[in-house]
């Protein structure tokens, strides 16, 4: 895994994002060139302007300077509007000046895949890190700050510019044209702090943006547009920030093809790519995954506005049965309670209710909502009174004025509980009356679909779990489980070992240093010793080939199982041996495993692989010879908690097969768990020694979990 620098915090690019004055270097009268463009777009900016370029004294009333240095006050943020041939020497004249962040919209660097303008690029690079220049870009349309009311842009944004009026998301996005799309959204209601690209990330990147809105006191949530980095390290560091904010990350990711790995030896290589890595460091992180571009500042600006549950119940009212069957369908599909209500909210409820409305959850106040405005906020006050719901959705099926009047009251009983209501637009009019009224409302929450709406409570409970826990707990805690001897004892067997793909022997050997529970075996070379080794072990047995070059041993048909009498090992060992020759004629052979059959149970896989950018990564799924076939696996970074490697199991689809499925005995998950946490040290503490790691499988029965074939592929030196 590289090597990370830490991200930068708040304060380091505070005069950068939050600047008191900016220097425009390439100002000119040329209304269409970038450096015009881009102060038109900063005519409602509060602070100060400084233009600089050498061809002019005077642009219209303004002065113009030759250079920065020649200015007489040293900005906070600097913005080229220059081709690239003169960015070193502007960057460079800005450190001397003491600038403190600079934005460079220049394109033309690695984006090319020219050797030569990545160079330039590196020299970007080198100059921010030796002077401290924070720098945006290169190849960047540049950022909003929606408080101080400048656009640091040449783009035409299409945004109005104005402090946010509540609850305030801040943008954060790879790509910049989708990052100003997103900022649209002030156009419906979103209250916006920033809107923050970064072009290629020569200096500042996704991370250090996500940090610094963590730390601004403007931002009550963070939304986050993502394709990829080259530390996604760095990703825990800006999260963890963020959660010590109490500010929920939304992020989305784009590009979540299929792309494992390439040439992988292990199955675990081959089932775990970078999708399912950044889907495994965001969880680590605590950040709200969004599966589409349209939920993401929909359900940013919900987790701006609503505090923690008050209980976890959901309600749902509203005049259309329709619309109130969809909620249900949705709270069903992400698993969002809505219990019935109780006695004395019926009562309370009967009076808004008509004969043919249903005095339930969900509650359909039928056309009555309609005719007397008032309903809508007595009912919403009737039901989310007291203890059973936490939150209430209300369908918007269609819009009029009325509407307006009906959202104000429900508003007002969300205020004075302080319980969110949510409201789905179902048709689709995000213009339509209400829309922008709620959106700007503090109390209310607003999704464009029920669907969205559900899955952003459910996130909003799975959040509010994890705060729970860490305030039992304390907060992420790793306990090792393994010896403090297992790193050197297991690091002395990989290194004695002369094989890439260490041998089943070999592998169980360090495995077990750690405390992993490996099945024993005899190595044989002849037909009459494994049959005398039968007998010692305990027959039935079953034989392997052993060979450094056959790792896959099934695929090969170089296994044997419960053999039951001496006759039949020694057949066995006759065609595991002719069959070993036909799969891999040039193959190392060192002779025959003759190992006890262990009792059927559950099959587990454990896999371990250290990737270049996220490092160690553990794989649980359902094992033996259906682990790629069947594909249920669930990633995590490694190493993980005993609470972790339980949470990993119960993702599983097959979990069923460890509750004692069709009477067999349940699998202990406790110990099953210790076991996947061994594995996961074993992976953290080796990542410089090995590249790949398959147990498959563990057979798993009661308390027994035991490790009967081990895969260990040594890292390339």
């Amino acid at each position: 895994m590289k090597t990370h620098r830490s991200v930068y915090t708040h304060a380091q690019l505070a005069r950068l994002f939050n600047p008191k004055s900016v220097a425009i270097y390439g100002a000119s009268p040329n209304p269409a060139s970038l450096g015009a463009r881009t102060i038109a777009n900063m005519a409602k900016y509060q602070g100060k302007i400084i233009r600089v370029n050498p061809r002019y004294e005077k642009i219209g009333d303004e002065p113009c300077y030759p250079s920065v240095s020649d200015a007489p006050e040293k900005p906070d943020c600097a913005v080229f509007c220059m081709p690239r041939d003169g960015i070193e020497a502007a960057l460079l004249d800005c450190a001397k000046a003491g600038v403190g962040g600079a934005v460079v919209f220049a394109s033309g660097y690695h984006e090319t895949g020219v050797p030569e303008h990545s160079a330039e690029q590196e020299r970007i690079t080198a100059i921010a890190r030796d002077t401290g220049v924070r720098v945006v870009g290169p190849n960047t349309l540049g950022f909003v700050n929606f408080t101080s009311t400048a656009m640091i842009s040449f783009a035409s944004g299409e945004m109005d510019i104005k402090p946010p009026r509540g609850p305030a998301v801040g943008v954060v996005s790879q790509s910049g044209a989708l990052g100003f799309a997103l900022g649209q959204s002030e156009r419906r209601g979103v209250n916006l702090s920033h809107v923050l690209s970064f072009g290629n990330g020569s200096d500042v990147h996704i991370a250090d943006e996500i940090a610094f809105l963590a730390g601004d006191p403007d931002c009550a949530a963070i939304a986050c547009l993502f394709e990829g980095m080259p530390q996604p390290a760095q990703l825990l560091e800006a999260g963890e920030l963020a959660w010590k904010a109490g500010k929920a990350v939304v992020i989305c990711k784009l590009g979540q093809g299929k792309d494992a790995a390439t040439a992988a030896m292990s199955h675990t290589g081959s089932l775990a790519g970078s999708t399912e890595a950044y889907m495994a460091l965001f969880e680590r992180a605590g950040f709200i995954v969004v599966p589409e571009i349209e939920r993401l500042v929909e359900t940013a600006a919900f987790f701006a506005k609503v505090g923690r549950p008050k209980s976890r119940g959901v309600a749902a009212i509203g005049a259309s049965g329709g619309a109130l069957i969809a909620a249900t369908d949705a709270a069903e599909a992400h698993g969002v309670p809505m219990p019935q209500p109780p006695d004395d909210m019926k009562a309370r409820l009967r009076p808004f209710v008509p004969e043919f409305g249903a005095l339930r959850n969900p509650c359909d106040l039928t056309a009555m909502m309609v005719r007397d405005l008032s309903i809508a906020g007595k009912s919403v006050d009737a039901m989310l009174t007291g203890d059973t719901y936490g939150a209430i959705v209300a369908p918007q099926s269609s819009l009029n004025k009325s509407t307006i009047l009906r959202v104000e009251g429900m508003a007002e009983v969300g205020k004075r509980l302080g319980k969110p209501v949510c409201l789905s637009y179902s048709g689709g009019w995000i213009g339509g009356p209400s829309v922008l009224e709620a959106e700007m409302n503090p109390h209310v929450q607003t999704f464009q679909s029920v669907a969205s709406c559900f899955a952003a409570l459910a996130a909003w409970h799975k959040r509010d779990d994890r705060i729970r826990a860490e305030e039992k707990s304390g907060s992420r805690k790793l306990t090792r489980l393994s010896p403090a001897s297992a790193n050197d004892t297991a690091a002395k067997l990989i290194a004695a070992s002369n094989n890439k793909a260490l041998t089943e022997r070999e592998a169980k050997a360090v495995l077990a240093a750690y405390g992993v529970p490996v099945v024993q075996e005899q190595l044989v070379q002849s037909a009459a010793d494994a049959a005398s080794a039968a007998q010692k072990v305990g027959l039935p047995v079953a034989l392997k080939v052993e060979s450094p070059d056959i790792p896959h041993k099934t695929e090969a048909g170089v296994i044997r199982l419960n053999l039951k009498t001496a006759d039949e090992v020694k057949a066995a060992y006759d065609a595991v041996k002719s069959n070993a020759a036909k799969a891999a004629p040039k193959a190392k052979i060192n002779g025959v495993l003759v190992q006890p059959m262990v009792p059927a149970g559950a099959e587990i896989m454990v896999g371990a692989r250290i990737d270049p950018l996220f490092g160690p990564l553990i794989v649980v799924g359902l094992g033996g010879i259906f682990v790629e076939l069947l594909k249920d696996t669930v990633l995590e970074l490694a190493p993980v908690t005993q609470h972790e490697a339980k949470a990993m199991l119960g993702k599983l689809k097959g979990r069923k097969l460890l509750e004692g499925f069709r009477g067999s005995e349940p699998v202990n998950l406790d110990v099953l768990a210790d076991v996947i946490v061994r594995l996961s040290e074993f992976a953290a503490d080796q990542q410089t020694n090995v590249a790949e790691l398959d147990v498959n499988p563990l057979i798993c029965v009661g308390r027994r979990v035991i490790a009967v074939d081990a895969l260990i592929v040594r890292a390339v030196a």
